[in-house]
């Protein structure tokens, strides 16, 4: 497959572009600054790219199979989730290429609490909020994409952190995944593997999943 990466140099987009290389695809790998370049997977096609520009998304997907967006805003920028995924949705929608967007844990439901989202549950962290909020608005921006686009939306475990690639993982919808002793994890390894599992055998069109240990 042909596989176009924003946010490639980031950590999550550089663990979906060794992944894919790993059961080789032709990565094209986007940043926004081309000082980036030299962050980049040798083995992927480097280009500059802004996500939020809706012409460099429909330039960058032509000729794709597909497009994976693992951006994130800076801190403190968080408003630019919105017109950003509204930009990638644009893009696409001009070359008919799949979307699968990588957004935020918040607007799950926590399992047994009357349909509670995780961002309104009891502890969630002051500090995640605003990224959360922007994520939830990302989820309905994405929802709200034009009959046409064929997307995805995967919402990680509450804990998203570096760590091992084991290959194993359980998928879900709405719902939080929780283990046994209720915590919510997995690493951007596992979810980069998720990603290319969606990507190579697509189980999810128009709507959002989820995935855990």
């Amino acid at each position: 497959m042909r596989i176009a990466v924003f946010g490639a140099a980031g950590n999550l987009g550089s663990r979906v572009v060794a992944e894919a290389l790993s059961r080789g695809h032709e990565v094209t790998a986007v940043v926004r600054d081309p000082a980036r370049f030299h962050e980049l997977d040798a083995a992927a096609i480097a280009r500059a790219g802004d996500a939020a520009s809706v012409e460099d998304v429909a330039a960058l997907s032509a000729g794709q199979d597909l497009v994976i967006t693992a951006t994130r805003p800076a801190p403190g920028r968080e408003g630019e989730l919105r017109p950003t995924t509204e930009a990638l949705l644009a893009g696409v929608a001009r070359t008919g290429v799949r979307l699968l967007v990588v957004g935020g844990a918040g607007s799950l439901t926590l399992p047994g609490a009357g349909g509670v989202a995780v961002i309104d549950g009891p502890g969630f962290p002051a500090s995640w909020r605003p990224i959360a909020l922007a994520c939830k608005e990302q989820l309905e921006v994405v929802r709200a994409a034009e009959p046409g686009v064929d997307w995805a939306y995967l919402s990680p475990a509450a804990l998203l952190e570096p760590g091992e690639r084991t290959g194993t993982y359980r998928t879900g919808a709405d719902e939080l995944l929780v283990d046994a002793e209720g915590n919510s994890v997995i690493s951007m390894e596992d979810l980069a593997v998720v990603l290319l599992d969606e990507a190579e055998r697509p189980k999810h069109h128009r709507t959002r999943f989820t995935a855990a240990y």
